[in-house]
């Protein structure tokens, strides 16, 4: 394994490195020329400074680097170079030499729309994609005529090669994981294993001295492996993909505690063994932009949509141009939190009846999750995308790789269900060096948290919430200063209360009810270590109730709850018995 060295250990990796070019790089002058007027490159960031000439060189790669550092245009940029010198030029009909696996629709739509950025002057290479959700006769059509660089999400993409015979890929040369980690935590490692096994081992051939390859394309297979996080599964694909691959993004320590060893790609099938060396380097420190300010939020949980909404509304209303992507953590909290702020009117200080039709929080806003047609998804993505000022209500499907560009803010409302995916969500914002800020909210049962995230190096500071809230003016109430609780607010106290009215409207309260089920789920779903901070049995779920602007706590959620508390002290209770039982018979 050999690990690239950093030009300049003091520069963030999304930062511009203004040292060189990407014609000094090596890339053709016509793609330098694409990369500035279509993508507004001027130079290259530090991965892809490190990256493109790697890649160029037919290396396989391994890139762990942060998310928003241009990773995209480091492996698409050195294809397109390849491609554009092959002679004859290729066509349509040679089928697909490129193919760039990801996680989501969301991200294979805009690396498809990077591509056809960037082929603009290389008219005769053909972009293309296939997902879940398109209609798969067209998608058929359109493999049938050629696509030269295919983007597709695993699911699909392994459905084509079983059944769309017409699906030219022998002449493949580059396989390309974009975002690894994540197409491996949505439960896609059997997909890849086989369709790796469809593709065929590497393919060998050369190239010509000029650097122009053959007419017959022969060439060597070249596989790229990219993701923010690095762990064990995405540690096992690498073994099974990467032949000697370059490390990119990674100090030379950190090279060499994973467990990537010399003998990667070799045709032993035994697992790398874990030792203590390889565990801690996955506890090392989280890659995150300098240039991105971290707080978090300590809110009771019967306040946290009183204070979540008066946070939202002071952030639109400072901001003329505030771009604000909100995190939860399931789609029915998506869908409640929508409707609710969408709809949701406060008369806070005044009789004038021009009040009642102002919306509380008055922005554009949209949502986003898996349970979306897929058209609305796409609608959602792109109109987002656009606008100068909005706010997007989304599950995890966004966190990964998506480029929302003048995003100013990420609140996570919701902690994620693992502390690596903490990375992804703040990513979507203070990318290639631009600023923006991160909100965390947390009850004060989750405080470790913050502890659990320090291990990583990641430090948060406190937000100053009772300035924002004493910020508003109160009709009929004078802000006491001591006051209990955050909950007991004179400001919180009377948004809750138009809260819990408003949400009595059959339509909304039957949200907030799937909402707070889903929510109470997802909150058992936290994994390893954050599992004994994030426990069902600490919550109040009447306060949870309230945290969905109801009155009362649902009685079916509440009982099932209860049954499951009653059931995991009996088993408990038995297996002390059984202890016990077992001591006996051997003393």
């Amino acid at each position: 394994m050999v690990a690239a060295k950093r030009k300049n250990t003091e520069t963030e990796e999304g930062e511009i490195f203004s040292s060189c070019s990407f014609s000094s790089l090596g890339l053709h002058s016509n793609l330098c020329e694409q990369l500035e007027e279509r993508l507004g490159f001027k130079a290259p960031t530090l991965v892809q400074a490190q990256a493109i000439p790697v890649i160029l060189s037919g290396r396989h790669v391994l890139v762990n680097a942060a998310t928003g550092t241009g990773k995209t245009v480091a492996y698409l940029a050195p294809v397109i170079h390849h491609l554009h010198l092959y002679q004859p030029r290729i066509q349509r009909s040679d089928g697909t030499f490129a193919l760039v696996l990801v996680p989501t629709r969301e991200l294979c739509l805009q690396v498809h729309e990077i591509l056809h950025k960037l082929l603009h002057r290389f008219h005769w290479i053909v972009p293309g994609y296939v997902m879940g959700g398109e209609n798969r006769n067209k998608e058929k059509a359109r493999l049938r005529k050629g696509i030269s660089i295919l983007v597709a999400t695993p699911g699909r993409l392994l459905d084509h090669l079983k059944n769309t015979s017409s699906f030219l890929h022998t002449n493949l040369r580059w396989i390309i994981f974009d975002e690894a980690d994540r197409i491996l935590e949505l439960g896609f490692g059997k997909e890849i294993e086989e369709i790796l096994d469809r593709l065929g081992s590497m393919q060998h051939g050369s190239a010509t001295e000029d650097g122009v390859v053959s007419t017959k394309y022969e060439f060597q297979r070249q596989n790229l492996l990219l993701s923010a996080t690095l762990n064990e599964k995405v540690n096992h694909l690498a073994k099974m993909s990467l032949e000697k691959p370059v490390m990119i993004g990674m100090p030379e320590k950190k090279t060499q505690s994973i467990a990537l060893h010399e003998h990667l790609g070799s045709d032993t099938d035994d697992e790398p063994q874990p030792s203590a060396k390889t565990t801690g380097s996955f506890s090392e420190d989280y890659k995150l932009p300098a240039q991105l300010t971290q707080r978090y939020v300590k809110v009771p949980c019967n306040a946290r949509l009183a204070v979540l909404l008066s946070i939202l509304k002071h952030l639109f209303e400072r901001e003329t141009s505030e771009k604000i992507v909100l995190f939860f953590s399931t789609c029915d909290a998506v869908d409640f939190h929508y409707s609710l702020i969408s709809e949701f009117q406060f008369r806070p200080h005044s009789g004038l009846e021009a009040e009642l039709n102002q919306m509380f929080v008055r922005c554009k806003t949209f949502r986003l999750h898996g349970n979306m047609k897929q058209e609305d998804r796409r609608t959602a993505f792109e109109t987002f995308k656009k606008e100068k000022s909005a706010l997007l209500l989304s599950t995890d499907v966004c966190a990964r790789g998506l480029d929302f560009p003048k995003v100013k803010c990420i609140i996570q409302y919701d902690s994620p269900g693992e502390a690596t995916e903490y990375v992804h969500r703040v990513g979507r914002t203070a990318r290639l060096g631009e600023r923006g800020d991160s909100l965390l909210f947390l009850q004060p049962i989750e405080m470790d948290y913050l502890k659990e995230l320090a291990k990583h190096g990641v430090s948060l500071q406190e937000y100053p919430l009772l300035k924002v809230l004493d910020s508003f003016p109160l009709f009929g109430h004078k802000h006491v200063r001591k006051f209990l609780s955050i909950d007991s607010h004179p400001w919180v106290m009377s948004l809750q209360k138009a809260l819990e009215a408003f949400t009595e409207k059959p339509d909304t309260k039957t949200l907030a009810k799937n909402a707070f089920c889903s929510w109470v789920r997802a909150y058992t779903a936290h994994r390893g270590e954050l599992k004994r901070i994030f426990m069902v049995k600490k919550l109040h779920l009447g306060h949870v109730a309230k945290s969905f602007a109801l009155k009362e706590q649902p009685s079916l959620v509440g009982k099932s709850f209860q049954n499951q508390v009653k059931k995991r002290k009996r088993d408990e209770k038995q297996k002390g018995l059984s202890r016990k039982r077992k001591v006996s018979r051997k003393t």
